[in-house]
């Protein structure tokens, strides 16, 4: 094949190593010169490494994006000028199978590379990447906080208190004061139910009979190290939002644009913006930025039939904003959540488990 970049390297990314390999011009005319060097991946290695490639003259450096570990090794890359870096999917550059070491999987991804077989990944500017981490951390802690409280709920039940079942949110400020008083000795249901504040009160004999159970002391203590580690992850959670807040300060026009979209809060505005960024120059249509997400199906045609296409993972962060947006927009009409909930059932989207995020609809034009 053609040669398109004739002075290239390729990267095979692991933990502690990295193996480094260099394609250039041999001394004749057709002849290519190759080079193959392993270096640690401590910084003060990959800074010797990355001048050896300059010293090279490489002008395209690919790399497989293997966990976190490539991160230091593209930052350290991306520190010197004149390097167009590549990072790729490990999915889409699998060698033969049988013949994988370090030395050929790097080699491999060069000769790629020199032909101009790959692509890069989209990798976000420093101030969208910052928001990113930020904002998958929040979401790591929210999930969290979820498997706390149903531990809570676990609890409860096995003492054979059933306040979630009467009480909608059990953790709520009468829920809580109910769960507090068990917590330090209180046992009579009817106190208990007292507890009860604004609306819940019309429950207070459904509560009677829900917090009348064999609540013990060991339940107590549970309890007690459940809602601490429910009052770490609310703390946690709030400077989170705070920081989030300050650094997404300068997209607040994408933002506020963005929450025009029925259902779409300030959580799911952040994130969109933290995984997609704010230029959209990176995706040629929506068409591309869909399937980039992995909110389309995929194309299985096979001797002119067109057979059930799976959804791809794509991003998991992004393709799952839109269902947590949903509960907003239920006051919104009911062709309106249908809408919303589920994809209308196009010939294209026909035996296609498509997710309903990529059916939001855009936001109207601001008047000019």
């Amino acid at each position: 094949m053609e040669i398109v970049y004739p002075r290239v390297a390729a990267i095979d990314v692991h933990k502690k190593q990295i193996t480094v390999a260099v394609r250039i011009p041999g001394e004749q005319a057709g002849q290519r010169r190759q080079q193959v060097r392993k270096y640690p991946t401590f910084y003060s290695a990959l800074r010797e490494m990355t001048g050896w490639l300059i010293a090279e003259q490489v002008t395209h450096v690919a790399m497989e994006a293997t966990g976190v570990y490539w991160r230091p090794v593209f930052h350290a890359l991306a520190e010197a000028d004149g390097l167009e870096l590549l990072l790729c999917n490990a999915h889409h550059v699998k060698n033969v199978p049988g013949r994988k070491t370090d030395a050929s999987d790097a080699v491999w991804l060069a000769e790629l590379c020199e032909v101009g077989l790959l692509r890069g990944s989209f990798i976000p500017p420093a101030d969208i990447a910052a928001i990113r981490e930020l904002t998958r951390y929040r979401k790591k802690l929210i999930e969290e906080r979820t498997r706390e409280t149903q531990r809570l709920h676990k609890v409860l039940e096995d003492g054979g208190i059933k306040l979630d079942s009467v009480a909608s949110d059990a953790t709520g400020v009468s829920g809580r004061a109910m769960i507090e008083a068990l917590i330090a000795g209180e046992r009579d249901p009817a106190v208990l139910a007292d507890l009860a504040r604004g609306v819940l009160r019309k429950k207070i004999p459904d509560l009677t009979l829900a917090l009348a159970g064999r609540f013990a002391d060991h339940h107590g203590l549970l309890c007690r190290l459940h809602l601490t580690h429910i009052d770490h992850l609310n703390d946690m959670i709030s400077k989170l939002n705070a920081r989030i807040d300050e650094a997404i300060t300068p997209f607040a026009a994408q933002r506020d644009r963005l929450k025009t979209i029925p259902g779409v809060g300030d959580l799911a505005a952040q994130t969109i913006i933290s995984e997609i960024g704010v230029d959209m120059t990176r995706f040629p249509t929506p068409a591309h930025l869909a399937s980039w997400a992995g909110l389309c199906p995929g194309n299985h045609e096979s001797a002119g039939k067109r057979r059930k296409g799976t959804t791809r993972h794509g991003n998991p962060h992004l393709a799952t904003v839109p269902p947590r947006t949903l509960p907003p927009a239920l006051s919104l009409p009911a062709r309106a959540r249908h809408r919303l909930r589920r994809p209308r059932a196009t010939p294209e989207r026909m035996g296609a488990n498509t997710p309903p995020a990529r059916t939001i609809p855009a936001p109207e034009q601001p008047p000019t």
